[in-house]
């Protein structure tokens, strides 16, 4: 499991304060409006609303929220006006950045992005410079205490995962972003509960951090999570869970 992949699932099973659950739920409620506006309001025909309704459904995002985000879509034209744009850059150690943003202004998306960077040892680089070193895949995170390897294995590979990878108590089971709900509705059918079911950026290669560097690098991840505008942030770190667990602490 990518070094990302393993910190956002520590993050999710510790929680978060009310003020930060507060932001991630203005957060998934812009995602579910800007699919539901570009796609249609119905999850079965629009994948990305799917997506963005099932991860806010794993936040504990209150289901009138939801509802609510999906009519403001729905609405057509009326209220905020938001564009994606992703941002490439390196961190601390060389570790690539991407940055995902939905923004109704560009130019102070763009400066803030501009400035953690700077302001955590990182910087920004040209379009393309980080990207090829990732692949979009749906990644499926099961606690491997739960379940053994034969049930999540049968379930996941009959409905078409490319893989499902042991990362110590863990499985991550991977899948190409076509594949991503059928597997997931899979796992789910034959009783699998998951950690964590997203479309994610998963690094081709991992750039393997000890704790200090580790450290600085949390910082710029924590930053960009932090600022509003900014709905999804992946990298190619890998760090050892028990320095993870230390800093998510």
């Amino acid at each position: 499991m990518s070094g990302h992949s393993k910190w956002a699932t520590i993050k999710h099973k510790k929680g978060k304060t009310d003020a930060k659950r507060g932001k991630l739920f203005s957060k998934l409620s812009r995602a579910i409006t800007v699919a539901a506006r570009e796609g249609g309001t119905d999850p079965a025909m629009n994948i990305a609303l799917a997506n963005a309704i099932e991860k806010a459904k794993a936040e504990s995002m209150p289901k009138d929220n939801i509802e609510r985000a999906i009519q403001r879509g729905g609405g057509g034209a009326e209220g905020e006006q938001y564009e994606s744009i992703v941002y490439e850059g390196y961190g601390p150690s060389g570790v690539a950045i991407i940055v995902e943003v939905l923004t109704d202004n560009r130019n102070r998306s763009a400066a803030e992005v501009r400035n953690i960077f700077s302001k955590h040892g990182g910087q920004l680089a040209q379009p393309g410079a980080v990207a090829w070193g990732f692949e979009r895949r749906g990644s499926i995170v099961v606690d491997g205490a739960k379940y053994d390897e034969d049930t999540v294995m049968t379930a996941a590979i009959e409905a078409g995962a490319d893989d499902v990878v042991q990362d110590g108590d863990a499985f991550e089971v991977l899948t190409q972003p076509a594949d991503f709900a059928a597997v997931r509705d899979a796992l789910a059918a034959a009783g699998v509960q998951f950690e964590q079911a997203e479309l994610t950026m998963v690094p081709k290669n991992s750039v393997k951090l000890d704790e200090t560097d580790a450290r600085k690098t949390m910082k710029i991840m924590d930053a960009l999570e932090d600022s509003d505008d900014v709905q999804e942030v992946y990298a190619n770190f890998d760090i050892p869970e028990d320095i993870l667990e230390a800093l998510a602490g």
